[in-house]
């Protein structure tokens, strides 16, 4: 049974890998994205894009966004370099569109996190990769908290490699893999509802996706 799926951040590097799988498999895919010109690098993919900036949009307005769909991804971010902008958008926007799947009636959510996030992350203040930890750590904590049907994705150091199809759910350290396979993951979460209220850690590895996901 197909689903429709909103993907806020739908011209990031794993939303472009994501979206195709969605596509191929029935689903109705809705990429937000903010940049009109980025309509047709989506839109290639199979997916429909939506114009909007979830950074300056309140709880109603993504509320409106969201309605009429089976589920919320969210892989947007700031991309770092601005601790204000990283606050913004990796924080404040995702916690408001949680709030706002909750007014919509959309009750599953899959929040794209990193291996690392949690209150004790261990990022010093004065690193470059503070404020985004601190801000996913909250994110994820108002998820967790929320209510919504969620589950959290949390790959380690994403790369170009060719994906495999393969990972590795129970290491303890971060190490890598690739976006393609974040991607995958990603749809199979979707369409498994054992991984529900549960944070996926994972790195590249040998078991396969749907195996090593199962609840």
């Amino acid at each position: 049974m197909s689903a429709r799926i909103l993907i806020i951040g739908g011209h990031g590097k794993v939303a472009l890998l994501l979206e195709p799988l969605l596509a191929e498999r029935g689903d109705i895919v809705t990429a937000v994205i903010r940049n009109p010109e980025h309509t047709s690098d989506v839109e290639a993919t199979g997916a429909t894009a939506a114009v909007a900036d979830v950074e300056s949009m309140d709880v109603d307005q993504l509320a409106e966004l969201m309605r009429g769909h089976d589920v919320v991804v969210w892989s947007a971010g700031a991309g770092g370099g601005n601790p204000a902008r990283t606050y913004a958008v990796d924080r404040d926007a995702a916690v408001r569109s949680m709030d706002a799947a909750a007014a919509a009636g959309v009750d599953r959510y899959v929040m794209v996190s990193y291996f690392g996030a949690r209150p004790d992350h261990g990022v010093p203040p004065g690193h470059s990769f503070f404020a985004y930890a601190e801000a996913k750590a909250a994110a994820d904590a108002h998820l967790r908290d929320s209510g919504l049907a969620w589950t959290i994705v949390a790959p380690s150091s994403l790369t170009l490699d060719a994906p495999t199809g393969r990972i590795d759910v129970d290491a303890e350290s971060s190490a890598s893999v690739p976006r393609g396979d974040v991607a995958a993951v990603i749809a199979a979460v979707i369409a498994d509802d054992t991984t529900i209220r549960r944070t996926i850690r994972f790195n590249a590895g040998d078991e396969p996706i749907a195996a090593a996901i199962a609840g």
